[in-house]
């Protein structure tokens, strides 16, 4: 359901951009929704849970859902902004991490590698993707026990939307978080890059001009939210330790956009270097020369981290 929610529910797709004409919607919201298609099938695989049914209904709507973003525009569905294939985020630090001295300063005994054929293998033969597997419940258990629990997305991320993240969220049903609105996170550079809803120990954030890998394209932010967390502090601003009473005030929804500036409507070189500034990749004369090394393969969804 995240590709519907991602154009369809308000406020949607927030960079102005349709990617759709009329007949290519028609047909995406019947495969999602129409008899036997998508939805059905992933119920049919919640009441049964039998690996071939709920496999059956991975590939399903794996193809004829969440793929139509990338088959019909060559979009990037981990970022909507870039067209395929996509230049950001660069994979450089997979040379880093592999270095003798890294591995051996982190106790590491192999390679690291991005993805793994075996591992998504076996999620695919299972259907893993279509079970909601007690994640919802298992979020209630650590509340429960105290623990601070933070979801976020980037807002240009199609394939895991912040749409879907947010009514994830809802489903929780943390005490406070149906009447706390969106404020402003604030950060040390005094830019606003995103918008949280929090209550108590649960909040969720939406981060602007960001894709699948937020701390890529918003580093700043996504450091300062993260040491907040850590330390137990409010996601908005990191001033002080939210109590059981803690909600923050705002919009029921969170209803900036960005517009269509950021857009992409050409390929960009391998060699493209990204401005987190701006949210859109550096002007050409400040290309670097890292060549194909820094190319990251978005292959397909079953090898992205």
């Amino acid at each position: 359901m995240d590709a519907y929610y991602n154009y369809t529910v308000f406020p949607g797709n927030t960079y102005d951009y349709k990617p759709f004409n009329a007949s290519i919607q028609e047909q995406f919201y019947n495969q999602l929704y129409g008899p036997g298609n998508c939805l059905d099938q992933i119920k049919d695989c919640a009441a049964r849970g039998l690996n071939d049914i709920c496999e059956s209904a991975d590939n399903f709507c794996y193809s004829l859902v969440e793929e139509v973003l990338p088959d019909n525009t060559n979009r990037d569905e981990y970022d909507i902004r870039e067209l395929q294939p996509d230049p950001f985020p660069y994979a450089f630090y997979v040379d880093y991490l592999n270095t003798p001295e890294v591995q051996k300063a982190i106790g590491a005994y192999q390679n690291y590698s991005e993805s793994s054929n075996a591992v998504s293998g076996a999620f695919s033969a299972t259907g893993d993707d279509n079970r909601e597997a007690g994640t919802v419940e298992a979020l209630k258990k650590l509340l429960d026990q105290g623990i601070y629990v933070l979801l976020y997305a980037g807002d240009a991320d199609y394939n895991c939307n912040w749409l879907g993240g947010e009514v994830v969220a809802h489903e929780v049903g943390a005490t406070g978080f149906e009447s706390a609105g969106y404020t402003n996170i604030s950060t040390s550079d005094a830019i606003v890059h995103g918008q949280v809803k929090q209550a108590g120990n649960f909040s969720f954030a939406r981060i602007y001009e960001s894709g699948h890998e937020v701390p890529f394209y918003q580093p700043l932010a996504a450091l300062e939210i993260f040491e907040r967390v850590i330390k137990g502090l409010d996601i908005s601003t990191g001033t002080c330790k939210p109590d059981r009473d803690y909600a923050t005030k705002g919009t029921v929804k969170s209803e900036y956009r960005e517009g269509n500036g950021t857009i992409q409507f050409e390929v960009l070189p391998l060699n493209s270097t990204y401005n987190t500034t701006t949210g859109a990749p550096a002007a050409k004369r400040d290309l670097g020369k890292r060549g194909l090394q820094g190319a990251l393969s978005h292959a397909g969804k079953k090898f992205k981290i």
